[in-house]
């Protein structure tokens, strides 16, 4: 099974991805968990690029290809053959952050942004999409007071953080069937029991 995290900057993805991780594998369950951008050798350098703060005058277009080199080498090299053994794979972030950041927030072409995509992970779907929802004003706020990295995509301004959390709901709305849109504002614990409710429900099936 093969289930991402996804949502607007500072709603607790990293951190539920761990707890949920360590869940699972208490429960017996092969895990893999992996993150975007990076997850490899090849992608964690491509990560650096992309976050270093010093480099803002980067082009959306050439962001996208990036990010989707990134994810290109993570499902070549991690995801599918960790599916292929049957592990459950939790990645922080996939695909629908560039359809999210680079089409919504940005404005590039969706279109365009989906066959990039497909192209970068030869079709992968994820089985699982949990949206972790937070108003962009709470969520940067978190992010500063945590003193995690505060990246390049970080220092947007903040109407394009709220389109990327539009993005994220329209998105949602799309494919009911692999989204779970989840109240990201409320505790860590409360934000982890309704994901393990949701999860062991999809598996279960």
């Amino acid at each position: 099974m093969f289930i991402t995290l996804e949502g607007p900057d500072g709603s607790g993805k990293t951190t539920q991805a761990h707890l949920l991780v360590e869940r699972l594998r208490q429960q017996g369950h092969r895990v893999v968990l992996t993150r975007e951008p990076g997850g490899t050798v090849i992608g964690d350098q491509i990560r650096a690029i992309l976050h270093d703060p010093a480099n803002s005058d980067m082009r959306p277009q050439a962001e996208i290809l990036l990010y989707s080199a990134s994810r290109a080498q993570l499902v070549a090299q991690v995801i599918r053959p960790a599916l292929a053994e049957g592990q459950v794979v939790i990645s922080d972030r996939f695909y629908d952050s560039t359809l999210a950041y680079q089409g919504y927030g940005r404005g590039l072409d969706l279109p365009t942004l989906w066959e990039i995509t497909r192209f970068a992970t030869g079709g992968l779907v994820p089985d699982l999409t949990l949206c972790l929802d937070i108003r962009p004003e709470e969520g940067l706020k978190r992010r500063r007071l945590s003193g995690e990295e505060w990246n390049r995509l970080d220092q947007e301004a903040l109407e394009f953080h709220r389109r990327v959390r539009a993005g994220y709901l329209e998105l949602a709305g799309l494919e009911p069937h692999r989204w779970v849109v989840i109240d990201a504002a409320r505790s860590v614990d409360e934000v982890q029991a309704e994901i393990w409710t949701v999860v062991t429900e999809r598996m279960g099936r």
